[in-house]
């Protein structure tokens, strides 16, 4: 009998130590997977895109004051982009086909002198900031356009012309390789004289000038 009893004292004394045992043991602690971190855009590389807006200003003739000129505009886009830090800097040209145009019917010319433009192109620097993947940058550099002139009764002209713009816009990366932007550029071609093509006076310039709002998409390469 007393073997009994001793054989279950020292088994509850053996139950016990190992209860001790795993309760003084820490429980382990759940398993958490590092999150995986998205890698940073980069905006460096080169890109093509098309763009389209519209454009609205003013024209003056000498001989007939000032006028508004409005229209539309759509083309192609290319550039090149080089990011350091939160900087980027590129440089981009575009050419885009336009019907911009008015008409002024003061007293000077109450027959109609009309001034339009058929095609836009610009080369500009750009110097952007970037947020990840918003970008904001301005910009600005040459311009280049065709201003005509027209009057009833007379041949009318053309002068391809040279001028600068300026603006700001804000670009968006879509996905990998797409990016998709707003702009606004105020352009001014300068004046030219169109002489007896245009009026009876052979000292009339012409003068344009325009603001264009666009959107546009790019893929980078």
């Amino acid at each position: 009998m007393k073997r009994v009893i001793l054989a279950l004292v020292s088994l509850v004394a053996l139950t016990a130590t190992a209860a001790a045992a795993d309760l003084s043991r820490p429980a382990p602690q759940p398993y958490y997977k590092a999150p995986v971190m998205a890698p940073a855009y980069s905006w460096t590389g080169f890109y093509i895109g098309i763009n389209g807006g519209g454009g609205f200003g003013r024209s003056a003739w000498d001989n007939t004051g000032g006028f508004d000129i409005s229209g539309g505009l759509v083309g192609g886009t290319i550039g090149y982009n080089y990011q350091f830090g939160q900087a980027v800097v590129g440089l981009e040209g575009d050419i885009d086909w336009a019907d911009i145009n008015g008409t002024s019917t003061t007293v000077g010319c109450p027959t109609g002198c009309k001034t339009s433009d058929n095609w836009l192109s610009t080369v500009r620097g750009r110097l952007g900031y970037a947020a990840d993947r918003f970008m904001p940058f301005i910009t600005g550099g040459a311009a280049f356009g065709d201003v005509q002139t027209s009057v009833p009764g007379f041949a009318g002209a053309t002068s391809d012309r040279a001028g600068w713009t300026l603006g700001a816009g804000l670009e968006f990366a879509l996905a990998q390789n797409w990016t998709a932007k707003a702009e606004y550029l105020y352009v001014d071609l300068g004046k030219f004289n169109c002489g007896l093509s245009c009026s009876a006076s052979a000292t009339d310039n012409v003068s344009f000038t325009t603001s264009l709002v666009r959107a546009g998409v790019n893929y980078r390469f």
